[in-house]
């Protein structure tokens, strides 16, 4: 039984899960209406043809590659701002926001320029069929361009949750979303009198709602609403904060780099098996994230919440509330696999028109599978994102990550395909095991609370 000593400073429950909803709110938004247009995209482009959708999947994985290096930069501008945000350090918050921007534009930049020099060839890594080769191709030119908006815009929300000012995140995240939805159906189908567009079409919409997104933030930074982009802090020598920007970004960018390239690997080897296996992939990968949605939204409060204890040098409460984060987001996995199995009907009905029989036949297993997975993934984005990066140890998640993905979970996947020519489903069933694989070393990191620290500074030190 704990004395009043260790309990003090420690939130009752229940307001302490309102305030954890409140701040995943936005994400949990965010990943909801993204699945959402997913889906939808992932719909209407099962009538133009399974080429353009099987294209669009292969494609969008590397976005997601530079979307995950984003989200290890966030990492790093979270922690920070969550942990000064504890002392009340608005100006150094904003030192570290100039950081990351900049981080962010020049990593757009070089993602940019590489699509535009190779595309043909970045989706040869993927796939051998010409016609989704040039699909895919013609895609990635045009979507490269919103990755120049993204990633500021990125940086600037991450950093507005850490302060735990969600309004702004959830607005900016709505308005780019409907705007991405309603552009898509309008230029695939040539809508209001405009030409029918096909996977192009999508392209230009995620342009749009990129800009849209990224207008958003600069107004409300031009209105000087509390944190704010400053141009003295996109450009100041950061000195020793930002080493600690560095020490928390880096091996975040790698965990979450080596991470999404093994998961890019993984639909490589989907797509050497046939556009059937990366078309039912696209589909069981909607469904991860419908079921994923709300786990994904608790982890990101995590490093908030975790972040803000350990500036408040409040290493009970840190404790305490690292244990009440991952039972919610076990819970919360746990239903979201639960939800999986309760739409599968339906989402097998919205595709039976729309797939070949095959890759139909591929979808049915895949769910089932992807409705147990959904629990590994809440757990240990949990840990790993959430507790381990808000404690300002992002080491253990990269060699975590890195080691159980790259030495056994790709080299399992590869031999199940190549090696003993399992059928689809049983290479998928392998795929899914990636989570579990590293569960118990996470778990066992997450039992010493050897990753709870301070990392914040005096003013003296970083000026």
């Amino acid at each position: 039984m704990q004395t009043n000593r260790e309990t003090q400073g420690i939130m009752p429950l229940r307001p302490f899960v309102r305030m954890a909803f409140v701040i995943s709110s936005p994400i949990i938004i965010q990943n909801l209406i993204s699945t959402l247009v997913n889906a939808a995209d992932t719909l209407m482009l099962g009538y133009v043809s399974q080429n353009a959708m099987a294209a669009s999947s292969l494609a969008n994985q590397v976005q997601t590659v530079l979307f995950m290096l984003y989200y290890g930069l966030t990492a790093g501008a979270s922690v920070l701002g969550a942990q000064y945000w504890g002392r009340k350090d608005i100006g150094t918050i904003e030192r570290v926001l100039g950081m990351a921007a900049r981080a962010a534009l020049l990593l757009s930049f070089t993602f940019f320029a590489l699509v535009q020099v190779m595309p043909a060839g970045i989706m040869r890594l993927f796939t051998t069929e010409p016609d989704v080769i040039a699909e895919g191709a013609r895609y990635l030119r045009i979507v490269s361009v919103s990755w120049l908006f993204a990633g500021f815009s990125q940086i600037y929300v991450s950093v507005q949750r850490s302060v735990e000012r969600v309004l702004l995140p959830t607005v900016t995240y709505v308005a780019s979303l409907l705007t991405n939805v309603v552009l898509n159906a309008t230029f695939i189908f040539g809508l209001f009198g405009t030409p029918k567009l096909g996977l192009v079409g999508v392209a230009w919409g995620t342009v749009t709602a990129r800009f849209v997104e990224s207008a958003i933030c600069l107004v409300h930074s031009a209105l000087r609403k509390g944190i704010s982009i400053r141009l003295k802090a996109l450009f100041a020598r950061s000195g020793v904060l930002m080493k600690d920007f560095l020490r928390l970004s880096v091996p975040s960018m790698v965990n979450d780099g080596m991470w999404s390239l093994a998961s890019m690997m993984f639909s490589v080897i989907l797509g050497h098996l046939g556009s059937d296996a990366v078309a039912a992939n696209a589909v069981a990968v909607m469904a991860r994230g419908l079921g994923a949605m709300v786990a994904r939204g608790l982890s990101s409060a995590t490093t908030i919440i975790i972040g803000k204890s350990l500036g408040e040098d409040n290493m009970a409460a840190t404790k305490a509330y690292a244990k009440r984060m991952t039972a919610l987001s076990a819970l919360f996995g746990a239903l979201g696999g639960l939800g999986i199995v309760i739409l599968h009907p339906a989402i097998m009905a919205a595709y039976a028109d729309k797939l070949t029989p095959a890759a139909l036949g591929y979808v049915k297993w895949m769910l089932f599978m992807e409705a147990y997975h959904v629990i590994g993934v809440a757990v240990n984005t949990c840990w790993i994102c959430g507790c381990f990066r808000g404690g300002g140890d992002a080491r253990f998640g990269m060699y975590a990550d890195t080691l159980s993905m790259w030495l056994v979970a790709v080299p399992l996947v590869a031999l199940a395909a190549f090696a003993f020519r399992l059928p689809v489903p049983w290479v998928y069933f392998v795929l899914c095991l990636d989570e579990f694989e590293k569960m118990l070393p996470c778990w066992l990191h997450y039992r010493r609370f050897e990753w709870m620290k301070n990392i914040t500074r005096d003013k003296a030190e970083i000026t």
